[in-house]
């Protein structure tokens, strides 16, 4: 074993060309910690967000970056089992914070209550896709929004990982999903993924589709990470009662409040993210159900497209492009 690694980092904010892999001591995991040999990384908007110094942490130079990671974990720390070891895991976002535990890198040392097992029939690209988008949207759908059979969702972002997550998850619950997506090019893979119904913005008008589905009724669960401009048409488009959850911030001008609207229908407009699941006595459940449904093949991470870990920079730009339909990953 190599006494160095390398370790994706950046020293400054701004594009994907300020991440650079710098080579560092081999780390050692510290008290109720592991470290993980990485196979493969599952990129996330929040990095993005972390990498342009827009997101909820703020970057301490030089800075980490990369929530989810898959592998075998080779070491603990202090106060772990060691029969953790030659053990397959994935980390699990919400359980450490970037700056001290990011992981993209070779190795990654992340707390051992920040990683998870995977079924085993799952490869480690699918492994590195599992939590983000799962625990997100099992927070929204399933704990807070007790989703039911009679329920429409509005899933906007439709097509990101996470948007692909709630529509097999609104799908094994047995309600109706509408996907929200701009363009007509990722139309037939979300149908293909289990969409009952999906909306192009580009073409359709997002508030008339969403009533002549629910047949005025509206939808009682909407589950949106852009905010912006789109709140208010959605909330036009919420039935009287319903609720929407706001778990992200991708537009790029700010977010009106739709005051009379949702005085109007008693709405409740819900700031949500995942950071909220794993402090919660209800994470074990949200982790055995996430298990569960990946073992039965009715969870199958989608994976849009691999980069090799000599390319992350070239993964984020893709990222940033908005072309994928899934996860991007990055091999190692």
């Amino acid at each position: 074993m190599s006494n160095t690694v390398k370790i994706v980092r950046f020293h400054k904010t701004g594009p994907a060309e300020v991440l650079q892999f710098d080579e560092l001591a081999l780390p050692e995991p510290g008290p109720g910690e592991v470290r993980l040999q990485v196979k493969a990384l599952g990129l996330n908007r929040a990095e993005i967000m972390f990498r342009n110094g827009q997101y909820l942490e703020t970057p301490v130079f030089p800075a980490k970056n990369g929530y989810e990671a898959a592998g075998i974990i080779e070491a603990v720390g202090l106060g772990v089992d060691s029969s953790w070891i030659g053990k397959t895991a994935s980390t699990v976002p919400g359980t450490f914070k970037l700056n001290a535990h990011g992981v993209y890198g070779e190795v990654a040392v992340v707390p051992l209550h920040g990683i998870a097992e995977y079924p085993s029939t799952l490869s480690y690209e699918q492994g590195t896709s599992i939590w983000m988008q799962y625990l997100t949207a099992y927070g929204a759908l399933i704990w807070l929004g007790q989703i039911t059979k009679e329920d429409f969702v509005v899933v906007t972002a439709a097509s990101s990982s996470v948007g692909i997550a709630a529509i097999e998850m609104v799908k094994v619950e047995g309600a109706t999903s509408i996907a929200v997506t701009r363009t007509a090019a990722k139309k037939a893979e979300l149908l293909k993924r289990g969409a009952d119904h999906v909306i192009v913005t580009d073409e359709e008008n997002l508030v008339a589709r969403i009533n002549e589905i629910t047949s005025g009724k509206g939808a009682r669960i909407v589950f949106d990470p852009i905010g912006g401009k789109i709140l208010e048409s959605l909330a036009e488009a919420t039935a009287s009662k319903g609720i929407i959850f706001e778990y992200g911030a991708l537009a790029p001008e700010p977010t009106p409040y739709p005051l009379f609207t949702a005085l109007s229908k008693f709405l409740t407009v819900r700031a949500y993210t995942l950071f909220e699941i794993p402090p919660d006595p209800v994470f074990p459940k949200a982790k055995q159900y996430i298990f569960d449904h990946l073992a039965s093949g009715a969870f199958s991470p989608l994976i849009d497209k691999t980069f090799p870990f000599a390319e992350i920079v070239e993964a984020h730009r893709y990222m940033e492009s908005n072309a994928q339909i899934g996860k991007i990953v990055v091999t190692l």
